[in-house]
């Protein structure tokens, strides 16, 4: 069964499953497209089937990511179009604590995985990954070496301190902490790419999604050409995300409209295909807690929560 809900002027940049609750989630939107106006953070949540607003977080500018803390279910961190970082409490009626070093947008964000070691990466257009510990207002470190802009920055699962970035100029970035001057660097797509993930199967397992409409998969230990490629992205393929229930199967979201369902054990075209978006789709999540279940946002202001048909999901 699919849930709908409705962001009224606010276009859908990206939505995040709790990990603590499967029937809440945030989606982070924007106005006038992310080109101006503000922004709007939505709690939502699941009553009888049926999406419904716990809470909205007004921003003056747009918001372009969110992600939980692994912690605390009560706290999301934002990347804002006026080069800021926010950390929400979300039943706290206080202002966000602001994190404010990047110099141009920041496109993603992302919290570390585990528990021993919270800290949050973000991936801007200036051209920089920064590292930062919620608990404090500057940053811990300043990635750089990318040459375009940074539009996707995750934390590995399964190897703590290491993290992947991807930019404009087609390269991947598989960075350590410990050592950020000397990242591990890879041409994976002859155009800008637009995300990545990790495998949660594989540690040495990742796939990037490029402008050229391809998924590509790659190996740490073999880095020299993809293990798979997956075509069928009539456009930029906006978010991927590998499925947190099957190492195979993979997820994606399209500026083609579309939201498509890939494994690549199987075949490099989708096996499945999910037309319920009319302009770009921009937001994608696999629901941790439950088992094929999937969320998308898009620039119709529409943000859908649905099942996966396929029984490999």
């Amino acid at each position: 069964m699919k849930s709908t809900f409705l962001t009224p002027n606010r276009h859908g940049y990206s939505v995040r499953f709790s990990p603590f609750n499967p029937d809440q989630l945030v989606v982070a939107t924007s106005q006038y497209y992310g080109l101006t106006g503000g922004g709007t953070l939505f709690l939502l949540e699941r009553n009888q089937g049926n999406l419904v607003e716990v809470g909205t977080y007004l921003w003056p500018d747009g918001l372009f990511d969110v992600t939980w803390s692994e912690i605390d279910p009560q706290t999301v961190a934002t990347a804002c179009g006026d080069c800021s970082l926010q950390i929400w409490n979300l039943f706290a009626n206080t202002p966000p604590v602001i994190l404010n070093e990047h110099t141009k947008e920041v496109y993603s964000v992302d919290w570390s995985k585990t528990r021993q070691q919270q800290l949050i990466i973000s991936a801007s257009w200036d051209c920089t990954v920064k590292l930062w510990d919620p608990n404090r207002k500057t940053s811990l470190s300043t990635f750089t070496g990318h040459n375009q802009l940074v539009y996707n920055a995750m934390w590995s699962p399964h190897v703590a301190n290491c993290f992947a970035s991807v930019s404009g100029e087609g390269t991947l970035k598989i960075w350590n902490i410990s050592s950020p001057s000397t990242p591990i660097t890879t041409k994976v797509h002859d155009a800008e790419v637009l995300s990545c993930d990790w495998c949660k199967y594989d540690q040495n397992l990742l796939t990037t999604g490029g402008s050229d409409g391809l998924i590509r998969g790659w190996d740490l230990r073999n880095l020299n050409q993809p293990i798979f490629q997956l075509i069928g992205c009539e456009y930029a393929v906006r978010r991927v995300q590998f499925s947190p229930h099957n190492l195979s199967v993979i997820a994606s979201v399209s500026y083609d409209f579309t939201t498509r369902i890939w494994d690549f054990n199987k075949c490099p075209e989708a096996i499945e295909t999910i037309n319920h978006h009319t302009e770009f789709v921009y937001g994608l999540d696999w629901n941790v807690l439950k088992k094929g279940e999937l969320a998308d946002c898009g620039w119709d202001s529409l943000v859908h929560v649905f099942n996966c048909n396929s029984v490999v999901c």
